[in-house]
């Protein structure tokens, strides 16, 4: 099955300059069979409860998961790529794990500026994700910002 995604926002940068408290960005991102082999095979966790249906079918989920991490990596494509985009550095993420995230999900991954330091360049963006509504996933990032006068 193709992984579909689903982007509702151009991809490219916002620089410390335009960006505004309240400002969000999101998209939306079918989690696939191939999308969980792929991040086991990169991160090289290979946990049977996100790999092998009997195993998991005994797990207090019953059935496979995702990794939360893969969930997680949608934000930060959310942040590399929307908002604020390319160019922008990663200086923290906090991470609760709310629910799981099963093969077939679409997930709703989204950022919202609650912070900004225009002196330091440095934004914190609230963030979230969620399938059919209910979140799976819950923290904040702290971000250096791209900026027109030194990049």
């Amino acid at each position: 099955m193709e992984a579909e995604m689903f982007d509702n926002f151009p991809r490219g940068t916002i620089c410390i300059e335009d960006i505004e408290m309240g400002m969000t960005r999101h998209l939306r991102k079918q989690v696939t069979d191939r999308d969980i082999e792929l991040f086991a095979e990169v991160s090289t966790d290979r946990n049977p409860v996100h790999l092998d249906d009997a195993y998991a079918h005994d797990t207090i989920f019953e059935g496979r998961i995702a990794h939360g991490m893969l969930t997680a990596g949608l934000i930060s494509a959310v942040i590399g790529e929307q908002l604020p985009g390319h160019g922008t550095i990663y200086l923290g993420q906090t991470l609760k794990f709310l629910g799981p995230v099963r093969p077939g999900d679409t997930v709703y991954a989204e950022v919202k500026v609650v912070d900004i330091d225009h002196s330091k360049r440095r934004v914190t963006l609230d963030c979230h994700c969620s399938v059919d509504g209910k979140k799976v996933l819950a923290g904040e990032a702290k971000v250096l910002a791209p900026s027109r006068k030194f990049d």
